[in-house]
């Protein structure tokens, strides 16, 4: 397996790649940590590959727990906006000195010889002595002291459950420069965007805690710590990684399992109280990376570990952190969630500070999905696994609060707007292209988008290109829309004429978003008529089901369209988008009904 993605991502990194290069590090790190005092002391070799066609003359990196101090750009934010996160609010700003997060660089080192640089936050800016030119590798020797914040957000010790190192985010990582420059946001606890890397971690602790981790365990050697105490150094390998998340615990247990060849390990506290929920977790979350590697794509790396920790749930490569004291379905829901996550951000890693609609909405589709097949009711069969995901995007719409897609994770005005946003309406903007382009090709189409773009950082064009290349559907108006705009759609059923047998239906387009429309007659014989309708624009129209009649194209510039149709007898009903594919913001303008009890020969909409 390993061998299989070295030869992955070396492919990868030489062909078929928008724009045509990814810069690439390798780290070598080595942490103490001190228990007592929550704090360590790391050291690193990082190497770092200019593969970009520009000369840098200075490079960034993040120090994310700089983030965990009173008067912080993150505790700020945290206590202005008008609806802060419950789990962070302001409690930064009321932590004691003991309890803060930070990192402080002692020495940095390129190519043998010290650096100048400079903290500003959660950014450290080194200078390089001479330019770094296309092509060209520079090392860098880092040595930092850190304090582990109080857990209040991903990262930290002792969260609410007791769990004593949630370590993410937790050293100096390299800042991404890719074709659009430089990515240093200032941490504020949302999204990330990282460079595709080799790690080779030794992990200091005392003896007794149980520990998982980005990769795999190369080792396990006792050592004494600094305080002469024994201690365990655990090492841990990770191969093609945008990032390496750990979490140790003194009461940790672990469970495994192999799913395809991949080794699924669950670690959580020994707890009578959830024993058993994350007992059957186990084969719950390996039917789940069954059928995500079915539905989306192979998973490439040879291991994948769920371990109790951090805020709620929050996915890194090869691992998530969740916090476990959840009833059975809560469990499942937060794994399978953080675990489709390993496709979008930790496979295909769109930057999800600027796209993050394509990481949590296409893994919240991907979940609902999966949850659908997890807990299938044969009662409901037909039941719409993503309704939740229309509800919330259509009630955000309805507000008046909704705000644009295109808008970078860190700068939505409320939190709200950012969870409906990059959750609910990203996963309708995969969903609704069912109505588009046809929910089967669709699906192929996704497949296809995670074969072509994994280990690439594709952005909203590539996505857009894949849904064109499979449909050859023209669809730069739909993803305009959806992204750059908060118009929706809302078509109604007008009137409905039925005499002389023929019927004449007036359709009407009342919000702005325009959409092809698909119409379903039912007539007095329970028998039904469909009829689609392509917008102009579009320069086609999907694949037409048996017995499905094309209309004529809908330029989007009228607001209203007829349809007329040999008759079949009287109507029961007349209604668009039946299976509910769209994201129409009011559905009661839909239908059109006949009362077959009295003559028929017309209805009018409301």
């Amino acid at each position: 397996m390993l061998a299989a993605l070295c030869a992955l991502s070396i492919s990868t990194n030489v062909i078929g790649q928008y724009p045509g290069w990814q810069q690439e590090v390798s780290y070598d790190m080595e942490v103490v940590v001190d228990t007592s005092m929550h704090q360590y002391s790391g050291s690193m070799t990082a190497v770092y590959t200019n593969n970009s066609p520009e000369h840098l003359t200075k490079v960034f990196w993040h120090l994310f727990f700089n983030a965990f101090q009173p008067g912080s750009m993150m505790d700020v934010r945290s206590r202005s906006i008008s609806d802060p996160d419950r789990r962070v609010g302001s409690r930064i700003v009321k932590l004691p000195e003991s309890e803060w997060g930070w990192q402080k660089v002692a020495t940095v080192q390129v190519n043998g010889k010290p650096a100048d640089f400079k903290e500003d936050g959660t950014i450290l800016e080194v200078v390089l002595p001479k330019v770094l030119k296309p092509g060209k590798s520079v090392t860098f020797e880092l040595n930092w002291q850190a304090q582990v914040p109080r857990q209040i957000r991903r990262s930290g010790w002792m969260n609410k459950e007791g769990v004593e190192y949630s370590m993410t985010q937790w050293y100096p990582k390299l800042c991404e420069f890719d074709h659009h420059g430089w990515h240093t946001n200032p941490y504020i606890g949302r999204e990330f965007h990282g460079i595709w890397g080799d790690f080779d971690v030794k992990i200091h602790l005392p003896q007794g805690y149980g520990l998982g981790a980005t990769g795999v365990q190369h080792s396990t050697q006792a050592a004494l710590l600094p305080n002469g105490l024994p201690g365990t150094v655990h090492r841990y390998k990770a191969t093609n990684v945008i990032d390496f998340a750990w979490a140790a615990d003194p009461d940790f247990i672990e469970e495994s399992i192999d799913v395809d060849g991949v080794t699924l390990r669950l670690i959580h506290q020994a707890n009578p109280d959830i024993d058993s929920n994350w007992t059957a977790l186990s084969e719950y979350a390996a039917k789940a990376m069954a059928y995500i590697n079915k539905d989306v794509g192979q998973y490439a790396y040879p291991e994948y570990t769920v371990i109790q920790g951090g805020d709620g749930g929050m996915e890194y490569p090869m691992i998530t952190l969740i916090t476990g004291e959840r009833s059975l379905r809560s469990l499942v829901g937060v794994t399978v969630h953080e675990m489709a996550h390993s496709w979008f951000q930790g496979m295909v890693a769109t930057n999800e500070s600027l796209h993050e609609w394509m990481d949590e909405g296409f893994t919240s589709w991907a979940e609902s999905r999966c949850m659908a097949h997890l807990f299938a009711d044969p009662m409901t069969p037909d039941e719409n696994p993503h309704k939740w995901a229309y509800t919330s995007y259509i009630k955000q719409h309805l507000s008046g609060n909704e705000e644009p897609l295109i808008t970078h994770a860190d700068h939505y005005k409320t939190n709200r707007a950012y969870g409906v946003g990059a959750y609910s309406k990203g996963e309708v903007l995969v969903e609704q292209l069912g109505a588009v382009m046809g929910p089967k090709m669709r699906d192929e189409a996704m497949r296809t988008y995670f074969q072509n773009w994994a280990f690439k950082h594709p952005g909203p064009n590539d996505f857009k290109r894949e849904m064109e290349r499979a449909s050859d559907l023209e669809l730069d108006w739909y993803f305009q829309y959806m992204m750059h705009t908060t118009d929706a759609v809302d078509y109604a059923v007008e009137s409905v004429v039925n005499e002389d047998g023929v019927v004449t239906i007036e359709l009407g387009r009342r919000g702005n978003m325009p959409m092809p429309q698909d119409v379903l007659l039912t007539w007095e014989d329970g028998s039904h008529s469909r009829v689609h309708i392509p917008l102009v624009m579009m320069r086609g129209h999907r694949p037409l089901e048996e017995g499905e009649v094309l209309g004529m194209d809908w330029p989007w510039v009228d607001v209203n369209y007829t349809l007329e149709m040999s008759a079949k007898g009287r109507l029961t009903s007349v209604t668009l988008d039946a299976d509910g594919l769209q994201a129409d913001v009011n559905r009661e303008n839909n239908t059109i009904s006949f009362d077959l009890s009295r003559d028929q020969e017309s209805r009018q909409a409301n």
